[in-house]
């Protein structure tokens, strides 16, 4: 489904013939658009959103592929590289974090797409939960980034989104297979091995 053989990449059946979509932030644009939500219909609060949502896809390379892989996953430790990316993550969290005190989500005061997008990079990041680098980056600085991946952490959704296909951890926040809404409350790994 996606030429460049990568996920996330999703077929939308309902539609004649099936729509092919791939790439996380046109997935996250293509169902807000669909169902009508996480996405302001004001011109001015959806052209905010796609600016935050675009800006996650050109930054995001830079925490993830650089930053993450030189500081925790690169069999060699090269301190240029290390420093470079460094320095790179801490000026995209400078960025959030004033764009984050102008409001309670990145985009305004409406949880949007953007939100969806940023979080599981810059919010896990700070929160201590990828790379273990949350000290190292001093995290605690960025106040609003703080503020928000706490608020965002604390979201229904997103903490029944991060069990599905966990295999680790307490077996009440494992979901290794979600195939219906109600898997979260009668097939997490607690109630399967009663």
């Amino acid at each position: 489904m996606n030429p460049n053989s990568k996920i996330p990449a999703l077929r939308d059946h309902s539609t004649t013939p099936p729509t092919r979509v791939f790439e996380s932030g046109n997935i996250l644009l293509y169902l807000a658009e669909k169902f009508g939500h996480f996405l302001p219909k004001d011109p001015a609060g959806r052209t905010e959103t796609l600016n935050w949502l675009f800006w996650l896809q050109g930054s995001a390379p830079f925490l993830g592929g650089g930053f993450g892989h030189f500081y925790n996953y690169a069999p060699v430790k090269i301190e240029y590289a290390i420093n470079r990316f460094t320095m790179e993550a801490k000026r995209q969290l400078d960025v959030l974090d004033k764009q984050l005190a102008r409001g309670r989500y990145v985009a305004g005061e409406e949880y949007t797409i953007a939100d969806m997008a940023i979080w599981p990079w810059y919010g896990n990041v700070v929160l201590g939960n990828v790379y273990g680098a949350d000290e190292f980056l001093d995290a605690q600085s960025y106040k609003n980034v703080m503020r928000w991946a706490q608020d965002i952490a604390s979201r229904p959704g997103v903490k029944r989104g991060r069990i599905v296909n966990r295999t680790n951890g307490p077996l009440d926040e494992q979901l290794h297979e979600r195939h219906d809404a109600r898997d979260f409350d009668t097939n997490t790994e607690d109630k399967r091995q009663k």
